[in-house]
């Protein structure tokens, strides 16, 4: 019989997708507000993967990604996932912007060997955490690079995006080093 433990930490990555550029410092500093110091940003890039969003969101969407300093529990991320729907809600509620969804804010999580990302829909890949929140893995890390699955957004297969979270990855196991240090 396996001996029960207490998992690694894992380093808290938010994904935030919105056609209104001047929205990115904004939650920057408010996800700060929530989750600690930002250690890494990527790029604000054009994300011309899908038009799922666009009737919602618009037109010219970008994407930029957040990486934190400080590391999360896994089990901590449903309640994140809690944290930043309500920040996009009350971010649409102010309805100072043209479109009926200015922001999207998606968390997840990098550990050695994956990167999960948070959901509220249920699929035949997901596993259900708590409060209507589902996880799933969407990138699997092997041989030095990320490997995706059938069901793995298309932008998260591009490159642009996994040399970011190859970066965050070799951030995080520093963290890692350091705390045993």
């Amino acid at each position: 019989m396996g001996e029960i433990g207490r998992p690694k930490p894992a380093n808290l990555i938010i994904g935030v997708l919105s056609g209104v550029q001047v929205l990115f410092a904004q939650i920057g500093e408010t996800l700060e507000g929530y989750f600690g110091e930002i250690d890494l940003r990527s790029n604000i890039q054009p994300f011309h993967y899908t038009r799922y969003y666009n009737d919602e969101m618009g037109e010219g969407i970008l994407r930029q990604f957040f990486s934190f300093e400080r590391l999360i529990m896994p089990d901590e991320i449903a309640a994140i996932k809690i944290k930043t729907n309500a920040l996009e809600e009350a971010i649409a509620s102010e309805e100072k912007y043209v479109v009926a969804r200015p922001v999207n804010i998606d968390p997840g999580y990098i550990n050695e060997s994956r990167l999960i990302l948070a959901s509220t829909k249920d699929f035949s890949h997901r596993i259900y955490l708590r409060d209507g929140i589902y996880a799933e893995v969407t990138l699997d890390y092997r041989q030095g690079k990320y490997e995706s699955f059938p069901w793995t957004f298309p932008d998260y297969k591009s490159s642009e995006y996994q040399e970011f979270f190859l970066l965050v990855r070799g951030h995080y196991v520093k963290k890692l080093k350091g705390m045993k240090g």
